[in-house]
């Protein structure tokens, strides 16, 4: 199992930080997180520091649960963590003298069960590879056309790049980060737990093994700064109103020099004063007179590239449906199609000569179209 076991897996209870079950399925996880990381995200309310506090945590609670296997990990730990080590659990000793219930552990057989469970050998320790910058999200609205045709779109957020002068690594210029006096370089420590310890993120060092003697004095040793950034988007043809197009490297950069998060940039299709949309198929309702929809016409249809003819045969009813093909919106290998619905559009005004006339075909009606309700 990939992972790592973290003290603060036992401290923090991840899934009260994004409101779900500790049975919620992944889609209701990353639901959850979707939700709060837009509530929360430091564009959303800029210079609160409470809210940046919160988007953090939230973020380390979906890296955790949003994984299946650090997931699985992370449950194992908190039940261990809860209900303690009984006699059935690999390690555990039999009872002792007087039938003393006490717990008893081999501790090599417990640091050989956790550096399985949670990477290593032995317990053995490593250097932490440096932490993945988080994942951002942001949102643009786009026309309908643009969002059938596709486009490019204009940018600009407030976030974090890694500093040009330290390149990242927070130290000044000329210098470099020297190994924790703490940790050895490990990036943890153990911390005594009863009968064993457990391995808690190095507080003096953060989890990187590196610490800074001479931070750099464009950043202070942050490693990043924060700054208005300023890019293109390209929208792809036939986008669907809510997708989430994925940047990848374009979110905010990892401490010590990890890698930059994605950026997920969401979709928002206005609408269209005469087309709508189902899936890949536009829709259009179409006005026809009385006559045309009785006698049949060839009647001209907008579209997105320009209008064509559409024939309506004789006796159509209100409400029918027809399928121009190749015109609604692209998509991979082909395109969808213009769903026309015809709309009988009954005369508010008739002129006398009119009115004479649809008497005159009110007087040659033979049958009632209400005659199968016995009416």
């Amino acid at each position: 199992m990939n992972g790592e076991f973290r003290r603060e897996w036992l401290d923090k209870n991840y899934y009260k930080v994004l409101g779900v079950a500790k049975n919620a399925s992944q889609a209701d996880i990353k639901k959850a997180y979707r939700k709060l990381a837009q509530k929360y995200h430091p564009d959303a309310k800029p210079g609160d520091r409470e809210a940046e506090e919160r988007f953090k945590e939230i973020s380390s609670a979906n890296d955790v649960l949003g994984d299946v296997e650090k997931r699985k990990a992370y449950d194992q730990v908190r039940d261990m963590g809860a209900g303690g080590f009984g006699p059935g659990f690999p390690g555990a000793r039999p009872p002792g003298p007087g039938g003393q219930q006490g717990a008893q552990f081999d501790v090599g057989d417990l640091g050989d069960l956790l550096g399985g469970m949670f990477g290593g050998a032995g317990g053995r320790r490593g250097r932490s590879r440096a932490s993945r910058g988080a994942d951002l999200e942001t949102h643009v609205a786009i026309g309908f056309e643009e969002a059938v045709r596709g486009t490019t779109v204009p940018l600009s957020m407030q976030g974090h790049v890694r500093c040009s002068v330290c390149h990242g690594s927070g130290a000044e210029p000329g210098t470099s980060p020297i190994t924790c006096a703490r940790c050895g370089g490990a990036g943890q420590v153990a911390v005594g737990q009863g009968f064993f310890s457990i391995e808690q993120t190095c507080p003096r060092c953060s989890g990187s093994g590196l610490t800074i003697e001479k931070p750099c004095a464009s950043c202070g040793g942050a490693g990043m700064k924060s700054k208005v950034r300023s890019f293109s988007v390209k929208i792809p043809a036939g986008v669907k109103n809510g997708s989430r197009i994925k940047l990848s490297g374009r979110g905010e950069p990892g401490p010590a020099g990890g890698a930059a998060g994605d950026l997920y940039v969401v979709v928002k299709v206005g609408t269209h004063p005469l087309f709508g949309r189902r899936g890949d198929d536009l829709t259009l309702e179409l006005p026809v007179t009385f006559s045309e929809a009785a006698l049949g016409a060839q009647v001209k249809v907008p579209t997105l590239d320009g209008p064509v003819t559409l024939k309506v045969p004789a006796g159509t009813a209100n409400g029918r449906t027809f399928r121009v093909r190749g015109k609604g919106a692209p998509k991979k290998g082909g395109g969808g199609d213009l769903m026309v619905t015809v709309r009988i559009e009954v005369p508010t005004k008739l002129s006398k000569e009119e009115k004479e006339l649809v008497q005159k075909l009110h007087a040659l009606e033979k049958e009632s179209p209400r005659a199968h309700m016995g009416a």
